[in-house]
């Protein structure tokens, strides 16, 4: 089904697509997608040895129900899914009410036991509980809305739910009606009424002053009116008149009126109101797709409408009907895109489909990989694996190493979202972080039982050896000009094949090719 709508479009704009990407580079890309990470040498070697036909097939299934790569896919997807929902910088300050470890845990629990989409989305919309593990009532899930409500109206929890998981961007029609879709400012009003019966609550260490976690309650409302029994809420109008919004659905449902928590309770009404809505399939594929694909069906991917074309009209409702008819299970999702055409292809943009170019502003049309940067944290789990070992230590110390190396590459934006980004724009800090720290020192030890003192002693020859470095690392073989370059600093290194490996080591890892993922 994919195939035949991508290709149906490469015949329709009279283009070629790029030959299919080889083994070893779609192993390398399909690890970095599905478990963040690349692979190691024996991984990448296992998979390139087997010669059968349906080894990719057998590859994206052991990804995807292997045991051995439960925990590395749960806890990939739980920090995509952690950044999406609050932030790289979510959790971090200490008067955050949202608490980081408690979103993480609940989203690799959720990934770990492969939750259905649907049901992970209706929790994190409705969830009650506290924030931080191991107090009374943990609920992880209500991490994603509990730094969103007390403020302005909770005017940010409608416009993220609404934007993340109904693929709707609607921060700008709290003041004034959209310019293009058709969501009016009454339309926003009536949407972020679903929010107004929760609180976020500060639980304070005993006897002190000092925030011991949060609790996200659902409360009374008694609207703007002070009237529980119709509770309604005012908005101001750009002419300065003054409006009224109840709870309605974006599709026009509506809802009691109540603001009595026992006579309905309104995120519930919302989560079940979503949970019938074509725009949360459709958001989930083209999310999704993006991801794997490099550019989602439409641009901006989480402001869908008929005010923005799909790229893929037919192609997207198809995909997002499948999800559904699929119980919204997230491993058939991956499975269909990474097994499809698009995503088996070489990233070479050639004369033959030079109009497939989206970073100059042209629509995708999908008929070669497209580049890009891996995310920071892609990056540093693909040191650790090019160390040729995991992280030492307890999750907690490991993660909070982590979290230390990636605040070199956060970069925040002022927007309406405080939206973000990670990107390698080679600042100093950065630079030498990736030149001499820590995880690349051990990434290029060679030490007895480090990658490079084992790969050493593998091997018929230093040519063989330089290959499987090249491999491990850029999932390729080194060019003439590279053999060349390793013999020279072979001769340098007064014939210490074991310094030159490092050399070329610390090289490769240091590359613009090492942090693409192509």
């Amino acid at each position: 089904m994919i195939n035949e709508a991508i290709e149906q479009g490469w015949v329709d704009y009279e283009i070629s697509p790029a030959k299919e990407a080889d083994d070893a580079s779609w192993c390398r890309r399909v690890y970095l997608d599905v478990i963040g990470r690349i692979p190691n040498l024996e991984e990448l070697q296992e998979f390139t040895s087997d010669r059968s036909n349906d080894r990719r097939e057998k590859l994206v299934d052991r990804l995807l129900h292997d045991d051995r790569y439960t925990e590395a896919y749960a806890n990939h997807w739980a920090t995509v899914w952690t950044n999406l929902l609050i932030g790289r910088g979510g959790g971090m300050d200490r008067r955050d009410l949202t608490n980081r470890d408690g979103m993480m845990k609940y989203l690799r629990d959720s990934f770990a036991t492969n939750k259905p989409y649907d049901r992970m989305v209706y929790e994190l919309v409705t969830a009650e509980g506290a924030t931080k593990p191991g107090a009374p009532g943990f609920n992880g899930a209500v991490n994603f809305l509990v730094g969103k409500v007390n403020e302005e109206k909770a005017v940010l929890a409608a416009s993220s739910v609404s934007r993340i998981f109904l693929g709707q961007q609607v921060q700008c029609t709290q003041c004034h009606n959209h310019p293009f879709n058709d969501w009016k400012q009454q339309k926003f009003w009536e949407f972020n009424s679903f929010f107004r019966q929760t609180r976020a609550l500060r639980r304070y260490v005993d006897g002190t002053r000092d925030i011991g976690y949060a609790e996200l309650v659902s409360e009374d409302y008694a609207g703007e009116a002070n009237d529980p029994s119709d509770a309604l809420v005012f908005y101001e109008m750009r002419n300065g008149l003054t409006r009224v919004a109840y709870p309605v659905f974006t599709d026009g449902t509506e809802i009691s009126r109540s603001g009595y928590v026992d006579d309905v309770n309104r995120r519930r009404e919302l989560g079940r109101l979503m949970l019938d809505s074509k725009e949360l399939d459709q958001m989930a594929a083209n999310r999704y797709w993006s991801m794997f694909l490099g550019y989602g069906f439409t641009k901006p991917i989480d402001d869908m409408g008929p005010h923005n074309n799909a790229t893929h009209p037919e192609l997207l409702d198809k995909l997002a009907t499948e999800f559904r008819g699929a119980s919204y299970n997230i491993k058939d999702l991956i499975t269909w895109i990474t097994l499809s055409r698009p995503y088996s292809l070489a990233s070479v943009l050639g004369s033959n489909n030079q109009v497939d170019d989206p970073s100059i502003g042209e629509t995708p049309k999908f008929s070669r990989f497209y580049l890009r940067q891996m995310a920071a944290e892609q990056l540093y789990q693909s040191l650790v694996a090019a160390s040729g070992g995991t992280s030492k230590g307890t999750y907690e110390e490991q993660e909070q190493k982590r979290r230390e190396w990636l605040r070199q590459f956060v970069v925040t934006f002022g927007t309406d979202e405080g939206d973000e980004a990670t990107t390698f724009d080679g600042s100093i800090p950065q630079a030498l972080m990736l030149f001499n720290g820590e995880l690349t020192q051990r990434a290029t030890s060679i030490g007895a039982g480090s990658f490079l003192e084992r790969l050493s002693k593998s091997g018929n020859s230093t040519t063989e050896r330089l290959t499987q470095l090249y491999l491990a690392g850029l999932a390729r073989r080194p060019t003439k000009r590279e053999v060349k370059l390793a013999a020279d600093l072979y001769r340098a290194r007064g014939g210490n094949e074991l310094e030159m490996l490092q050399d070329m080591w610390w090289a490769i890892l240091n590359s613009n090719e090492f942090i693409m993922q192509h």
